[in-house]
């Protein structure tokens, strides 16, 4: 492995946080395009569009992670100074776009809060915690592994901010509603006694496990009247973020709070509405402003 490529993965490492799991990968990513065309720190163009050909037959998905390890492996070199150019522009391009997320409609996602409401009005802690979990879910777009393991310490008593830690063990605040916070008033008093999870159980991990959340967040489904194959708590963190986009949410702000590392992978969520991304322009934009006043 060339010195640069050991130094572009430290940097992963410390300053984004990335997973060991990551870090193999971009690892092979990158020795395996340096034994393809030879040293990455001086590929060309030529070179990094012949990649094409080698890795014909990669499914499309597994090509843009070896385009994405590229792009930022020579925007690294750039940065410190030990390219003068970017030859990423030439790398292939997947043949086909990621999957959009599936999406819940704002009328389904109401229904699931009125059934969890509903239930919740009795005070038993079974549907109180139901309730708490769909409100961090869709109000606060946290990850159903960064729900069910969130310690009570994450909880602080005044701030209306949840301490997350993420992916790659990045932490960030996460903003609590009013509702969601009177939700986990109802639930920290209803709670059993022990542990240091917000969500405790008796398993071998101590805490409500994903598995358990995906099958709660189903049933009230059907009880909702929404076909359970619509829902899942990463169907609810999706629904977050695109409806936080179409009320007009900053990309990068969104990007904070859903904890991704690259920006690239907050973009999926510009599919929403591109009608009223059009619009905001025509709406917000200097030139169309000033033209407006004419």
């Amino acid at each position: 492995m060339s010195r640069e490529i050991d130094d572009f993965l430290t940097m992963l490492a410390a300053e984004r946080g990335a997973a060991a799991n990551t870090l193999s990968a971009y690892r092979r990513d990158l020795e395996g395009a340096e034994e393809a065309i030879g040293p990455l720190i001086a590929a060309q163009a030529e070179g990094l569009a012949s990649l094409g050909e080698a890795w014909a037959g990669l499914a499309a998905s597994s090509l843009a992670r070896k385009c994405s390890a590229l792009r930022q492996f020579f925007g690294f070199l750039v940065d410190e100074g030990l390219r003068a150019d970017d030859p990423s522009p030439a790398l292939p391009r997947p043949r086909s776009r990621r999957p959009l997320p599936r999406l819940l409609g704002h009328g389904e996602v109401e229904a699931l809060f009125a059934r969890a409401e509903d239930e919740a009005g009795t005070d038993r802690a079974e549907a109180v915690r139901l309730l708490v979990l769909l409100e961090l879910l869709y109000g606060s777009g946290l990850r159903a592994t960064e729900l069910v393991s969130l310690p009570l310490a994450a909880v602080p008593r005044d701030a209306p901010f949840l301490n997350v830690t993420g992916k790659g063990g990045q932490q960030r605040l996460v903003p609590v509603s009013s509702r969601a916070r009177a939700a986990l008033s109802r639930w920290l008093a209803l709670r059993p006694e022990g542990g240091r999870h917000l969500f405790p159980s008796t398993g071998r991990q101590g805490h409500l496990t994903r598995v358990r959340l995906f099958q709660l967040l189903r049933a009230l489904a059907a009880r909702a009247g929404i076909d359970p194959e619509k829902v899942s708590p990463h169907v609810l963190r999706h629904a977050f973020a695109t409806h936080l986009l179409e009320g007009g949410a900053d990309l990068r702000v969104l990007q904070t709070l859903l904890g991704h590392a690259d920006i690239s992978t907050t973009q999926i969520y510009t599919h929403v509405d591109s009608a009223r991304l059009v619009a905001l322009v025509n709406a917000r934009h200097p030139l169309a402003v000033r033209a407006g006043q004419v």
